[in-house]
């Protein structure tokens, strides 16, 4: 913790602040946030530290962590780690977060009794830190705390809210961020990630925090008002995600990494438990470490097949029939498996393993008569509509009018009722089965899959043949998920300006096939290309998408809510009508997606 000791000439080093700003070395916005943490009160401890980075005229570093103050986005308040800082996590901001949550939370169940928060963490730098700063915060605020002790899934803080009939949830984590960042996820009572109009209650109180009042967890913990209640909530958590397995076979070798993370207190026991005996740890990416030393680039993201390269080559030394593979905190799930047996090896994309699964699941429901058309699956507006085509061909509704992020689908299910829902899924490799959770769960989604796996060998083909049979039925699909990254208060300016541009002179086309219309989710209007206008049924958000002239071909574009980039989501659709070769079809939509990535590229280098 920075010093409290105040060691600076504060008129000396204003001024040096205010001549930085009129030499246009540091932002208006950041010098602002600059001058509380060196004049006001609440920020004491942390001026002299401030003061030594004016002295030493770090004024990128001081613009990096004070031109803004974090929102909770898609995933919460993530952001990278550093001692000082608005735009940073470290003491001061997380405990703002957690102060916040409490006060909004304690105004708004007023009456309701003593008030409980569930809280957890992963394997990252600091996250026991700031999980148990934040149990003090919540501690001093009234509460009772949950605490998971010991690394824990994200999706088991959800259980958990819900289970132990918490106000809210707390779990750090910045889930596949590098190593260098973390982060605050809140859930509400629901055991739903904040959804409006909570997100920005809590933002507002967060604002309006000036002392952040802690007990020591010692004292808390000795007392009861922290109760240790990890091994209850395992047995909840896995006894719910077990309760979605399916029958069949289980004669299949697994081998599973969870990149450093958490994984192995929930992916293993599940699969074990559900009658798969052969389950291999892999070894170099089994220890949980923050800097995720063994995963290329210390980024341990499934959604990048490179993750999977050091697993393939084991597996195929050690006779494994899939790789299995979980972000540091468990709650999104990769793929890899052979193209045939004995063939090459390959991963799946997110939406690929969404449309694996819907066909399973709902097969399966059809054969056992625990299938109507009241029942319904959730997905995002950037997850294959390969899902909606499958559902349609079993009679089952999809809702997939929502914005990026499983918290609307979280909240999806308890709006429409948890009794009929069956799958949710997010192209960003987030699913969930059953009504257990109400966020992604990379257990249960591992567990389906190993099933389906475990029946597809037992018949003879491989995932990736599997997949190939539901191409000739709904269709042949290719999607791709590309990003340009745009840090700090200059990124944040050419996003805005990005989405401005193509919301004003929209591209007439793109890969080659014109733009048809563009739907614009922060407007709530479609434009066509004959520039007239219509209402979008829609969500409100900072999103474009750009329909092309071939049917199922469309282009979205959309600000990150974790991380300083724009995203880019491409798809591709060709109808099962016009198949006659999947591998010519294969290679046209590669082709049309390297076309759309390249405009989409020139589009983001203008700005």
């Amino acid at each position: 913790m920075p010093s409290t000791s105040e060691t600076f000439d504060r008129d000396k080093i204003m001024a040096r602040l205010r001549s930085a700003v009129a030499d246009k070395r540091i932002t208006d916005d950041a010098a602002r946030n600059i001058e509380r943490w060196l004049t006001e009160p609440q920020y004491a401890q942390y001026a002299a530290e401030v003061a030594r980075h004016v002295e030493d005229e770090k004024w990128q570093t001081l613009d990096d962590v004070f031109w803004a103050i974090i929102p909770f986005g898609t995933g919460g308040r993530r952001g990278k780690m550093y001692p000082i800082g608005t735009n940073a996590i470290n003491d001061r901001t997380m405990g703002e977060s957690a102060q916040g949550l409490a006060d909004y939370a304690v105004q708004q169940f007023a009456g309701a009794g003593k008030p409980g928060c569930a809280i957890a963490y992963d394997t990252r730098h600091r996250s026991r830190h700031f999980a148990e700063l934040c149990a003090e915060v919540m501690v001093a605020a009234g509460f009772q705390v949950f605490f998971l002790d010991g690394y824990r899934s994200t999706p088991e803080v959800s259980v958990a809210t819900r289970h132990f009939g918490c106000t809210c949830g707390i779990m750090i984590t910045a889930s596949h961020n590098p190593p260098s960042d973390n982060a605050i996820k809140a859930y509400w009572s629901s055991g739903v990630q904040l959804l409006p109009p909570h997100d920005q209650g809590v933002i507002d109180r967060v604002m309006s925090v000036k002392t952040i009042r802690r007990t020591p967890f010692a004292e808390a913990l000795a007392d009861g008002r922290i109760k240790y209640v990890q091994e209850e909530a395992d047995r909840v958590y896995i006894s719910g995600a077990l309760s979605q397995q399916i029958p069949g076979p289980r004669a299949l070798k697994v081998l599973y990494s969870p990149m450093h993370g958490v994984g192995a207190t929930s992916v293993i026991p599940v699969l074990q438990q559900a009658g798969f005996a052969e389950v291999e740890l892999f070894g170099p990416q089994a220890e949980p470490n923050g800097d995720f030393p063994n995963v290329p680039n210390h980024v341990a993201n499934p959604e990048n097949p490179r993750t999977f390269d050091a697993p393939i080559q084991w597996a195929k030394q050690s006779g494994a029939e899939i790789v299995l593979s979980t972000d540091p905190d468990a709650d999104r799930l990769g793929c890899a498996a052979p193209k045939s047996a004995g063939g090459e090896w390959t991963t799946f994309t997110g939406n690929q393993i969404a449309a694996l699964l819907t066909e399973f699941v709902l097969e399966h429901r059809q054969q056992a008569g625990s299938l109507s058309p009241e029942h319904y699956l959730a997905k995002t507006l950037v997850t294959t509509e390969m899902v909606r085509r499958i559902a349609d061909h079993y009679g089952v509704t999809t809702h997939g009018n929502l914005l990026v992020g499983f918290k609307w689908i979280g909240g999806l299910i308890d709006d429409l009722g948890p009794e009929k829902f069956v799958l949710g899924m997010e192209e960003s490799h987030g699913y969930l089965a059953g009504t257990y959770a109400r966020d992604k769960d990379a257990a249960v989604a591992a567990l389906l899959l190993a099933c389906l796996a475990a029946q597809t060998k037992a018949e003879g083909q491989t995932l990736h043949e599997k997949l190939e049979t539901l191409y000739w039925q709904y269709g042949y699909h290719a999607e791709r998920t590309t990003s340009t990254r745009m840090p700090g208060s200059e990124g944040m300016a050419a996003m805005r300006e990005l989405m401005q541009r193509l919301r004003q002179q929209p591209p007439e086309s793109l890969g080659g096939l014109k733009v048809v219309r563009m739907r614009d989710y922060a407007h709530g209007t479609i434009r066509h290309a004959d520039t007239t206008n219509e209402p979008l049924d829609g969500p409100h958000g900072d999103m474009v998408i750009f329909d092309l002239e071939a049917e199922g071909n469309y282009v979205a574009v959309r600000p990150s809510g974790t991380e300083p980039k724009v995203k880019f989501y491409l798809f591709t659709y060709e109808p099962p009508e016009l198949l006659a070769d999947l591998e010519i079809a294969r290679l046209e939509h590669l082709k049309r997606l390297d076309a759309l990535q390249t405009d989409l590229a020139k589009l983001a280098a203008s700005t």
